[in-house]
């Protein structure tokens, strides 16, 4: 496996679309950096009055508004460490999808990823710190959000993790002592929401394996599984903040790329244990039951043509969690993108029916949003 393939499956391949400045001759780095925002305009929500950046009359009477900017920097290796590698994100700004209730900072900087590696050889990169966890596929674009992958998109987790591969078959094998930095953060970024919050349970000791095998041109199917634990931190006692719970989920996902087009599909199947959280299933914020099940098919297609790129994301979810009566929850967010040289221009719409809680599990709620997002890379 060549740098570049080990750089996508590692999670760092939007550093290297930004353009590299070297720090001087003889650091043995990389930095980049970049800015982006977005233009909102909420046009059906149910989230009205609960927040402003959900409410449609507001939306209407100012035709929308331009929200979340950050700063996002970059540093990674240039190859002249021998075997070691690293690469890092931070981000700064209300546009860096971090939660400064749930986060390690207290405010709106956060490190999205931050590890170092050392590779055995051209197939073979051992990772250690905050990197992406190997199970399936993410979304086009963050701005519509995960859709209802509810947190089994952009997982970022600190842990170790070994990615190797044996001709047409690459494999991962990873453990993530939390998926955050800190005692309490649960705030994995870009799919926050959907693992608890700094003040009920978080995510803790997540074993996981991926493979993925290319079994002729164009084809690719493969197969993810995780499970760990899950921590209560109701207790104001650190010491008292057992582990009781657990989680574990299934993703089976397969690929067709061919020229410009591709396809995508993945089915995951996942639940989470809250047995033994006695502190947190009596506090306000407990599921309908103490097991949570829920199962998500989701696709993607994917055209490029030139500096445009055509895509759409739709997923559909369902619960099987006793005492959750919500039906099943679609989203689609079709969009497109132009790339005019140092950066990207979206313009995409999100549709929606529901979306996934901090539990794992599903609610019923609609809402409608057109985004044109804008960022620039340096």
């Amino acid at each position: 496996m060549n740098k570049r393939a080990f750089a996508k499956r590692t999670g760092y391949l939007s550093c290297l679309l930004a353009a590299s400045i070297p720090l001087n001759a003889h650091a043995g780095a990389e930095l980049s950096a970049g800015v982006w925002w977005v233009y909102q305009y909420v046009t059906d929500s149910d989230f009205t009055g609960a927040s402003s950046a959900f409410d449609e009359d507001l939306d209407n009477t100012t035709g929308g508004n331009f929200a979340d900017p950050a700063l996002i920097l970059y540093a990674d290796d240039d190859g002249s460490h021998g075997p070691w590698r690293f690469s890092a994100e931070g981000r700064l700004g209300t546009g860096g999808f971090t939660d400064t209730s749930n986060n390690n900072s207290g405010d709106t900087f956060t490190m999205h990823k931050a590890w170092i590696g050392y590779e055995f050889d051209d197939d073979t990169l051992l990772t250690v710190g905050k990197s992406q966890v190997p199970f399936g596929w993410k979304t086009v674009n963050f701005w519509p959000g995960e859709g209802v992958l509810g947190g089994y998109g952009d997982q970022m987790d600190v842990g170790f993790k070994l990615s190797s591969s044996l001709n047409a078959f690459n494999y991962d094998v990873a453990y993530y002592h939390q998926d955050d930095w800190g005692e309490t953060s649960t705030d994995t970024v870009d799919d926050n929401g959907h693992w608890g919050s700094a003040t009920t349970y978080r995510k803790i000791k997540t074993g996981v394996i991926n493979g993925d095998w290319n079994f002729m041109e164009g084809h690719t199917v493969g197969a993810s599984y995780q499970k760990g634990r899950l921590q209560d931190l109701t207790a104001a006692v650190a010491k008292a903040r057992d582990d009781e719970g657990d989680h574990q989920s299934v993703n089976l996902h397969y690929t067709f790329n061919m020229n410009d087009f591709t396809a995508r599909y993945q089915f995951i199947d996942a639940e989470r244990d809250f047995g033994g959280m006695d502190a947190f299933l009596l506090g306000g914020t407990a599921p309908a039951d103490e097991e949570v099940k829920t199962q998500v098919h989701m696709a993607q297609l994917i055209y490029n043509q030139n500096r445009w790129s055509y895509y759409l994301d739709a997923g559909v979810a369902s619960t099987d969690t006793r005492g959750n009566d919500a039906d099943d929850v679609e989203f689609y967010a079709p969009g497109v993108s132009y790339k005019y040289g140092p950066g990207w221009l979206y313009l995409e719409y999100l549709w929606s029916d529901g979306d996934v809680d901090r539990n794992g599990d599903i609610y019923e709620a609609d809402f409608r949003a057109v985004y044109a997002s804008f960022d620039f890379y340096f």
